[in-house]
């Protein structure tokens, strides 16, 4: 395949996802910039190679940041990502997602940006009673401020294309795990355990634990961004493995690869909390060629020895 493009902007490019789709972009012998305001991300986490800026795309310096290194394609994760604080700070929730995709669209337009991937969001997109797993086909129904946030993203790149012929790709992920995600916080369960288990901490888990969710390794997700890169495809794509797990069972998965004795405590359920969630990826397998290919075994494994590694822990 031709190389299409030579320069690359990575929003959120010092976080969990983010730094690994730097990896895969400085692979493939691209320029890569990355912008992060540091709110979550870690510099630790940022590939050398990579041209690193301290910079919130809500700064009234990054128009010109922009302007002046011209990307030909943008990958933008900069956002709030934790669902219960958007019930607490909408507002905040709405600066940073909505109108921070609305800066990246605009003025990514205006830089002559050739192609746009966006992270947007799975389970919180669609509407509880839904069939699932949830498919594309699902008119989406988000009840979250994040949720609500992440669609109008979507809505404004959509906007983009018809009116400055931008094209987008909408990447709606399911539950992603793996090495470099951030323990604290609204952090996924994989890392909070991996992280309490190997510290022989006690560890909560809230309500029944029978909530399901759809787990994709980070290496899998970083897979559908280069092809939605790649591809000539336009719009939303599931990103998933169509498979739904329980709380109790990813528990006693890790339980089993770290050697953890304790017992799990048991917890309130948060208020609004998702009891399943799965996301269908038949249209990404179709349309952009991808498909989930590490098993979940497989993944928790590597997860939990890379925070054996970088957590100085034995």
């Amino acid at each position: 395949m031709a190389k299409k493009y030579q320069t690359a902007l990575v929003t959120g490019g010092a976080g969990f996802i983010g730094s690994h789709i730097v990896d895969a972009l400085i692979r493939r012998r691209l320029k890569v910039y990355v912008v992060d305001d540091l709110s979550s991300g870690s510099t630790k986490n940022v590939n050398p190679n990579a041209h690193f800026t301290k910079l919130s795309i809500l700064s009234p310096q990054f128009p010109a940041y922009l302007k002046r290194i011209k990307p030909d394609v943008i990958f933008h994760l900069a956002a709030q990502v934790n669902l219960r604080k958007s019930v607490d700070e909408p507002f905040d929730d709405a600066q940073r997602n909505a109108i921070g995709t609305l800066t990246i669209a605009h003025w990514g337009a205006k830089a002559g940006v050739k192609k746009i991937v966006y992270t947007s969001t799975g389970g919180p997109m669609y509407p509880e009673g839904a069939r699932m797993p949830y498919s594309e086909k699902t008119s989406p129904g988000p009840i979250s401020p994040y949720g609500i946030s992440k669609l109008a993203g979507e809505m404004y790149l959509n906007h983009t294309y018809h009116v400055h012929g931008v094209p987008y790709v909408a990447l709606r992920y399911a539950n992603v795990y793996g090495p470099r995600q951030n323990a604290k916080g609204e952090a996924g369960v994989v890392a909070i355990f991996a992280e309490q288990m190997l510290k022989g901490n006690a560890i909560s888990i809230t309500g029944t634990g029978k909530q399901t969710r759809d787990f994709v390794f980070v290496e899998d997700v970083v897979r559908a961004n280069m092809l939605a890169m790649d591809r000539k495809v336009i719009g939303p794509f599931n990103i998933g493995t169509g498979k739904e797990t329980d709380i109790n069972t990813i528990f006693k998965k890790m339980k089993k690869i770290t050697g953890y004795e304790l017992p799990a405590r048991k917890a309130p359920s948060a208020p609004g909390e998702v009891l399943r969630s799965a996301l269908s990826a038949v249209k990404a397998r179709k349309t952009l060629g991808w498909e989930p290919k590490v098993k979940l075994d497989e993944g928790l494994k590597k997860t939990v020895v890379w925070f054996q590694k970088n957590n100085h822990i034995s």
